[in-house]
């Protein structure tokens, strides 16, 4: 298996020199002053104007080629930050560490953590359009948004009005040859509740539970792929476990973001010393129980006890046990319902992404997402519904609206054409169930005429994310063609 850790090697060369820098500055969420800054200065160097508007976004514009300034201009665009992710073990600090990516068998990978090729690579391209030598395009801005993985605050707050380009290609999609022209809309909800607490007696040990070695995923494109979800697990071992014994939950701690399937979890808890000591036999039981229900899906879920010397803390009481634990494991997380409009593809899912209980304060986030924002609303409602049953506090936030599907599109329709004639085979149509900023964007700025696309990515948003080679080179390719299809006039009047 060949490994080659240096991607100056690799093409096309200006697309991975800029992927190599936003590897080297640390970007996550809420934390992308310092590659933004980096960009600022890059751009003005070349004599690109650079704009940061008050929601913090970057915008990049280039004057037209010459001879092409009355063509209405064309927007790029994508987002700065990237889901922090990392294995069980692994030190990286996703604030100061870059991103050891590898080159392994035609892929870019990061190992241990989230390699951030979503949505790095669409920002790359964007870059190396902007400095492209030779190539013919109509007014140009690269919208490059800030803390779309934790909220859409960049898109949300644009201000209308900001673009002056009437078609954009957003570079935030992750399977190639695959147009798209439709995505989810989505709503967070959040439960919260203060536990009472209650000392533990002596003659109770202390044991940790832990839930590991998941795959994870993307909360949106993967969640139809039936892996694990460690809180959910965790909560239906400790529901199980507590029917049958004394147990007294002090800890609990799983996933750390909304929009990634949860990979690891667990809970301190206190057991009487005789059930503590013969504890392995039920571990282990469920353990293989569980590698027999995920065979196809997440065969290396692991299940471990570890037993701690320390005297136990105060745990919740029986009763606020029960019920966290009742609503952990009977609520929805999945797939809710599939498309009728879009064959194999999901209409409807929530997950719960993270849960913490600490010194008796409890709180859980779950992420919903609809191809119909009524849907996800009325899903959402029915989480609260049941958290509340539970005499658990909830409510909505961070609504943000699809994307609907316009087939009509001429930038579309001009898309599909250069496809065909660059690679030879009709591209084709998806609608995705994730959160594109397409949605945002439509609402700001109405008269935009929108698609997207992107090379293969797999993995996103957890550890041993990897992005294909080749397919960033069709990328490329296809972004030079279509920018200098729509450079002419007559070549985008005909679609229309």
């Amino acid at each position: 298996m060949a490994t080659n850790n240096n991607l100056d090697n690799l093409q096309p060369r200006s697309v991975w020199a800029h992927f190599a820098t936003l590897c080297a500055i640390p970007r996550p969420s809420l934390h992308e002053a310092a590659l933004r800054e980096h960009l600022i200065e890059w751009a003005r160097a070349r004599g690109i104007t650079a704009i940061v508007d008050d929601a913090g976004n970057l915008i990049l514009k280039k004057p037209a080629s010459p001879g092409c300034e009355a063509i209405p201009g064309v927007i790029l665009q994508g987002h700065l930050d990237m889901v922090c992710q990392a294995n069980a073990g692994t030190r990286h600090d996703f604030e100061r560490d870059p991103i050891r990516a590898v080159v392994r068998d035609g892929w870019v990978v990061a190992e241990d953590t989230t390699l951030g090729a979503d949505n790095g690579i669409g920002v790359a391209l964007a870059l190396a359009a902007l400095e492209e030598p030779g190539l013919i395009h109509p007014p140009l801005e690269v919208l490059l948004t800030v803390n779309e993985e934790s909220g859409m605050d960049g898109a949300r707050g644009l201000a209308p009005s900001t673009l002056r380009g009437k078609t954009l290609i957003n570079l935030d999609t992750e399977e190639w040859g695959h147009f798209y022209l439709g995505c989810a809309g989505g709503v967070d909800v959040e439960v919260r509740h203060d536990c009472a607490q209650k000392n533990v007696l002596s003659d109770y040990a202390l044991l940790r539970f832990e839930v590991s070695g998941l795959r994870g995923g993307h909360s949106g494109i993967d969640i139809h792929l039936v892996r694990g979800n460690a809180i959910k697990l965790l909560a239906e071992a400790l529901r199980d476990l507590s029917a049958h014994t004394d147990l007294r939950l002090i800890e609990m701690k799983g996933g750390t973001a909304r929009n990634a399937i949860p990979r690891e979890a667990f809970a301190m808890c206190a057991l009487p010393v005789a059930v503590a000591a013969s504890i392995d036999e039920w571990v282990r039981h469920r353990r293989e129980a569980w590698r027999q229900r995920y065979a196809e899906s997440d065969a290396n879920v692991s299940f471990v006890c570890r037993h701690d010397d320390m005297p136990p803390s105060d745990s919740i009481s029986r009763t606020e046990q029960e019920r966290l634990l009742a609503f952990l494991d009977t609520t929805a997380s999945g797939v809710s319902s599939m498309s009728d409009a879009f064959p194999g593809v999901v209409d409807t899912s929530d997950n719960l992404g993270v849960v913490a209980l600490e010194q008796g304060t409890f709180r859980a986030t779950f992420k919903v997402r609809s191809l119909h924002d009524a849907r996800a609303d009325a899903l959402a409602d029915k989480l609260i519904s049941l958290a509340v049953s539970y005499a658990l506090r909830a409510w909505k936030e961070g609504a943000y609206p699809g994307w609907t599907p316009n087939p009509a599109s001429d930038l579309l329709a001009l898309c599909q054409q250069v496809f065909t004639v660059q690679f030879g085979q009709h591209a084709s149509l998806q609608v995705i169930h994730a959160g594109l900023e397409c949605g945002l964007l439509a609402a700001s700025h109405p008269h935009l005429d929108m698609v997207s696309f992107g090379p293969d990515i797999r993995g996103a948003h957890a550890p041993g994310e990897r992005v294909e080679i080749a397919s960033v080179a069709r990328c490329w390719q296809l972004i030079k063609a279509v920018l200098q299809a729509l450079a002419k006039v007559n070549s985008y009047s005909k679609v229309k």
